[in-house]
């Protein structure tokens, strides 16, 4: 029997995309999600330059089921204008359950044949990159990679597989995976954490995380959004894509958002007491008025929550003062405007 393989040029990594008709709190840009779009036309448009297989790591959508049907049709016909038909993983976003359903925005995505999804862990597919057979296995989010690599595959030259996970690449954090051999693989490539890290190398497998292609917190202000591909060199080429440095707004600014997989910082240990009470006084319904997707002081608290393992005791007397506060402050805005 013979195998089938696509023929690349090589296979180019796109960390979560996080696709959204609405604007993450401090981002500055008018249409958060032509933005998004843009990044993954500039993508796809290097993967119809040099020939790669465009490959999205996961976290699609920022939420499972998106509304905006117009944002799906947009993407649809960027997707289709590939050379080749593009794949993704699926991550913690692009579900509503534990697997991936008919009523999910990314089933749908899929549905319509421009976009090959991995729903189950395992071997996704085979391609020809230069001279070699390199076989692509990839686990969704909440299912377990394997240790061996090699009974997924016929006869390959090397494996590269996908996985959407907490992983500990620098320092163990609750929740984290160690990196590990996975025998017969050669390079694990991991969407799900927002930042760069470093690459840990155990035993024959590279594991690496790009990170994502846009910058959604604040804690990702340094990050430079860029892919990744993987070439018949064996090395991997770094692509920057175009953005705007400075894309958030810092106004009152106090409490730093925390993506999956970072560890806080300093300045979020502070005495919770005063910052609550430094957050009530900044501007507050100025900020929120910026926020499509809630209110930017009740994300930097509920940020705050997770990280100090606050009680829910405690979290409900202090959202309570919070929801109060702020219907004062709305009320005191529309008599202003009468």
């Amino acid at each position: 029997m013979t195998e089938t393989y696509r023929e690349v040029e090589g296979i180019l990594f796109i960390g979560d995309p996080h696709l959204s008709s609405k604007k993450p709190g401090r981002r500055k840009d008018g249409n958060f999600s032509a933005t998004v779009l843009k990044k993954i036309e500039y993508a796809i448009n290097i993967c119809n330059e040099r020939r790669f297989v465009p490959c999205f790591l996961g976290d699609m959508f920022d939420d499972a089921v998106e509304k905006d049907e117009s944002l799906k049709t947009k993407l649809i016909r960027i997707l289709r204008q590939c050379w080749t038909t593009p794949i993704s993983n699926v991550g913690n976003h692009d579900k509503v359950n534990d697997t991936l359903t008919d009523s999910d925005t990314l089933a749908i995505i899929a549905e319509s044949g421009v976009l090959n999804v991995c729903t189950k862990a395992g071997a996704f597919e085979t391609f020809k990159i230069g001279d070699k057979i390199v076989g692509l296995g990839a686990t969704p989010y909440g299912q377990s990679f394997p240790t061996d690599a090699r009974p997924f595959f016929g006869q390959v030259d090397q494996i590269v597989w996908l996985t959407h996970h907490d992983v500990a690449f620098e320092n163990p954090y609750p929740g984290s995976v160690a990196p590990q051999a996975i025998i017969g693989c050669k390079l694990v490539v991991n969407g799900h954490m927002h930042l760069r890290k470093n690459v840990v190398r155990v035993g024959a497998t590279v594991w690496f995380n790009p990170g994502n292609i846009i910058r959604q917190h604040v804690d990702a202000i340094d990050h430079e959004p860029a892919v990744f591909a993987l070439t018949a060199k064996g090395s991997l080429e770094k692509f920057v894509i175009p953005h705007e440095k400075i894309i958030f707004d810092l106004t009152g600014k106090l409490i730093d958002a925390i993506s999956p997989g970072e560890a806080p910082t300093p300045e979020s240990n502070k005495d919770f007491d005063s910052a609550f009470v430094n957050l009530l006084n900044a501007n507050s319904s100025m900020e929120m008025a910026k926020s499509d997707d809630g209110s930017i002081l009740l994300e930097d608290i509920k940020d705050k929550f997770e990280r100090e393992k606050t009680s829910v005791e405690v979290q409900d007397i202090v959202l309570g003062l919070l929801s109060r506060a702020v219907k004062n402050e709305k009320q005191l805005i529309a008599e202003v405007k009468v």
